[in-house]
């Protein structure tokens, strides 16, 4: 007991003394950070004071930012001016093309109704004899001269005009001989083609072309055919067809058509041809050949211009 007693007051005043030697350590720790905290402040506090003092003296003056905005303002009122008096020019020359249109009607009106003029023996509408001087519309009726009609547009005779489509009453005609131009007539300005090339682009000839077909009885077309038939009388399918087995026992009884099968076997018709043919009765050699002609109207495209001066 003695020894353990012993122990624990050496372990008491060991601990004790590393705590207080710790507790200093940690005080002299918090007051340099105490310090150098303060210090710091105390620079800050110096440093904003002086670069105050250093702006405002040197890069934002207070007299050189009035001296500014000053002649800004005074820049603002020059533009401001400006703008006024050009507006006001704006509006004088909107007025003016108003009172130059206006003018322009009532001088077309004046000719379009210089009917209404007054004669010696009879007052117009505009000149009553009521009035103490007349209206000043039969003053300009009294300056305007009247209205010439309009000459009647006579159609080009090389104009190309489809005929009655899709009626097609009527067969188509080309052109075969080319008009002659104009001898005051001279090329245009600019990458234009020559006039007479253009012309002769626009009313050359049609040539017709015939879209020919191939022929029934050629080797490939009967070849065709003959696969045809081939794939038609023997398809391939899935399921076979088993009448006489047990698989189809309970179905209804096989019975052919009679349009493909009669009393002496089956018939040709639809397998091998579709009507009759006798060669012996021929006049020629080859049978017949189909040609489709082609479509005028068709075959007109990107050849011919049109009265704008466009490709058609």
């Amino acid at each position: 007991r003695r020894l353990s007693k012993m122990a624990t007051v050496i372990q008491k005043s060991w601990r004790g003394y590393l705590r207080r030697k710790h507790f200093r350590e940690v005080v002299e720790r918090a007051y340099f950070i105490k310090k150098l905290n303060f210090y710091n402040q105390m620079a800050v506090r110096i440093q904003k004071t002086w670069r105050g003092y250093c702006v405002r003296k040197y890069i934002h003056d207070f007299y050189a930012l009035k001296k500014y905005l000053k002649a800004v303002s005074v820049n603002n009122e020059l533009v401001r001016s400006e703008l006024q008096e050009y507006a006001e020019m704006k509006e004088k020359e909107d007025k003016m093309k108003d009172l130059e249109k206006k003018e322009k009607e009532n001088k077309y009106r004046a000719r379009k109704m210089h009917y209404l003029l007054s004669t010696e023996q009879i007052a117009g509408i505009y000149n009553s004899p009521f009035r103490k001087s007349p209206d000043p519309m039969e003053l300009l009726l009294r300056k305007s001269k009247p209205l010439t009609h309009r000459k009647q547009q006579v159609k080009s005779p090389f104009a190309c005009e489809l005929y009655d489509w899709p009626t097609c009453k009527k067969p188509p005609t080309f052109v075969t001989e080319l008009p002659l131009l104009p001898t005051d007539r001279q090329k245009p300005q600019g990458p234009f083609r020559d006039p007479a090339e253009v012309l002769w682009q626009r009313y050359k000839p049609l040539e017709p072309t015939l879209r020919v077909a191939e022929s029934s009885n050629s080797p490939l077309a009967k070849a065709r055919e003959e696969s045809r038939r081939e794939e038609w009388r023997s398809p391939v399918h899935d399921n076979k067809f088993l009448p006489f087995s047990s698989y189809r026992k309970n179905d209804e009884k096989h019975e052919p058509l009679l349009r493909r099968s009669g009393k002496y076997g089956q018939e040709a018709y639809g397998t091998k041809h579709f009507r009759e043919v006798y060669p012996e009765k021929w006049i020629a050699d080859k049978d017949f050949e189909t040609l489709f002609s082609s479509i005028v109207l068709f075959e007109k495209f990107g050849k011919t211009y049109s009265s704008t001066g466009q490709i058609v």
